[in-house]
């Protein structure tokens, strides 16, 4: 996470509180820009430069071919273009500027391309405050729990996530720590309680492996098009997440592509049991609350 004067310790660092957006995950890449991005330990502000394996072209986009190295951090909104094998490690470093995950972006983020990303962090992988799209690429998000206690740690975190375009995305998180809750995916709600479109997992014609102990996908609500639930079988969205026959959350789950693509004109968004406005399962459990996080300082 980035690094804030008002953090007393690792162990009380809290997932944000983040800002369920009303997207459209099935729509366009968000790419407003970033203000600034941190990548191999150095905080830049302007587009323009580049380093092994790395290329921050313009304020929304940034291009990694090769890349393996620190954490990567955004304040904005990014577009990412990954080509080649691609991997990013939390900094252990006492004055790193992103501590507990691979990549953390205060904003929107897309990932897309022919290459591959690996991110693995104490606490998350991979950590976006707003929407997280996968667009074609393949994923591998991993948090290990290490040093964490009384916090959910996930492979992804996000208000919202997409994958689509035949994106693949692998995320699973662990920890044996005191009060650790671990998810593959956390799609965390804001407790906005206006009934706004937000905190959804979408699938589309896609593959997502996600595994944890206390859940493989956490999420308020999803949809699933021209894909289906290989892991449970018979998996629905329930009120906090992908739930099998039964209505008990599942620790793993896996979502595949359809055989078969709907003729044009049918729907598939699949109407998931539990993806649209039925009641969930009753003993479903509430996504746990995370504190807020204290505010965050970029470094100047």
């Amino acid at each position: 996470m980035f690094a804030a004067k008002s953090y007393t310790s690792r162990h009380h660092i809290a997932i944000v509180a983040m800002a369920c957006l009303c997207v459209l995950l099935g729509g366009p890449s968000y790419a407003a820009g970033a203000d600034s991005l941190i990548i191999a330990g150095t905080t830049y502000y302007e587009p323009g430069v580049s380093g092994p394996g790395w290329a921050w072209t313009d304020a929304d986009h940034l291009e990694l071919n090769g890349y393996a190295g620190e954490a990567i951090g955004a304040d904005g909104d990014l577009v990412l273009t990954l080509a080649g094998q691609n991997s990013v490690t939390e900094s252990h470093a006492p004055d790193a500027d992103i501590t507990l995950c691979g990549m953390e972006v205060w904003g929107n983020m897309t990932l897309r391309g022919t290459g591959t990303l690996t991110a693995t962090g104490s606490q998350s992988g991979i950590h976006v405050s707003q929407a997280f799209v996968v667009d074609s690429c393949a994923v591998d998000a991993r948090a290990d729990g290490a040093d964490i206690t009384d916090e959910a740690v996930a492979g992804v975190i996000a208000s919202d996530m997409a994958v689509r375009g035949g994106g693949r995305v692998f995320a699973a998180g662990a920890g044996s720590g005191a009060g650790v809750r671990a998810y593959g995916v956390f799609v965390q709600d804001a407790g906005l309680g206006d009934g706004a479109a937000g905190c959804r997992l979408s699938v589309d014609v896609s593959w997502l492996d996600a595994a944890g102990a206390d859940g493989g996908v956490a999420c308020l609500g999803g949809s699933l098009v021209s894909a289906r639930f290989v892991t449970p079988v018979g998996g629905a969205f329930g009120a906090s997440g992908v739930v099998d026959a039964g209505g008990a959350v599942e620790p793993h789950v896996v979502v595949e592509p359809d055989v078969a693509t709907p003729p044009a004109g049918e729907t598939d968004g699949r109407d998931v049991p539990g993806g649209g406005t039925s009641d969930p399962a009753a003993d479903v459990t509430p996504l746990p609350e995370s504190p807020p996080r204290g505010p965050r300082q970029i470094p100047c």
